[in-house]
C-alpha cells in the first residue's frame, strides 16, 4: 500500500496567500508573497504595491528552500553566519535567508511560504500569518 499525504489545494494556497496578504497590509508592507508546493514549484504568488522588483525572486527563493529543505530557510542562513560558507553552494537552494516558512500537516512538509521586502524577520511573520490561516 502507497503512503498517502496532504497536499496544498488552490484554494490552500489563496487561503495563506489572502491571510499573509492582509498581514502585510495591516502593517504597510511592500512585500512579495510566494506558496509553492512541496517541491518547490511555484503554486501562488503576490507582489504588493510599491515592492522591489527583486523581491519577487527572493520571495520564490525562500519558499523553494523551505519546502526542498523541510525546515525555515532562517535555518540555512545560521549555519552560514556561523561560517559553514561552504553551504552557499548546495545546489538547488538559493533563498538562505530567513522569511521562508515550511507548511507542516501530519508530519509532512507540503509546501512553503516565502516573503520578501522588509526586515527578514517581518517577513517570516508575514509568512507564519499566511500559514496560520490554514488552521
Amino acid at each position: 500500500m502507497l503512503a498517502k499525504k496532504p497536499y496544498l489545494t488552490q484554494a490552500d494556497v489563496q487561503k495563506i496567500l489572502n491571510a499573509a496578504d492582509v498581514f502585510a497590509a495591516a502593517g504597510n508592507f511592500a512585500v512579495t508573497i510566494a506558496v509553492c508546493d512541496d517541491g518547490g514549484h511555484l503554486l501562488g504568488l503576490i507582489r504588493r504595491d510599491e515592492c522591489a522588483p527583486v523581491s519577487t525572486y527572493i520571495a520564490e527563493e525562500k519558499a523553494r528552500a523551505a519546502a526542498m529543505g523541510k525546515r525555515e530557510s532562517r535555518v540555512y542562513e545560521e549555519i552560514i553566519n556561523n561560517g559553514r560558507i561552504s553551504f552557499l553552494s548546495a545546489p538547488h537552494i538559493g533563498g538562505m535567508l530567513e522569511g521562508g516558512i515550511n507548511i507542516v500537516v501530519d508530519g509532512f512538509t507540503i509546501g512553503a511560504v516565502g516573503v520578501s521586502g522588509v526586515k527578514s524577520a517581518e517577513d517570516a511573520s508575514i509568512a507564519q500569518a499566511g500559514i496560520a490561516a490554514l488552521s
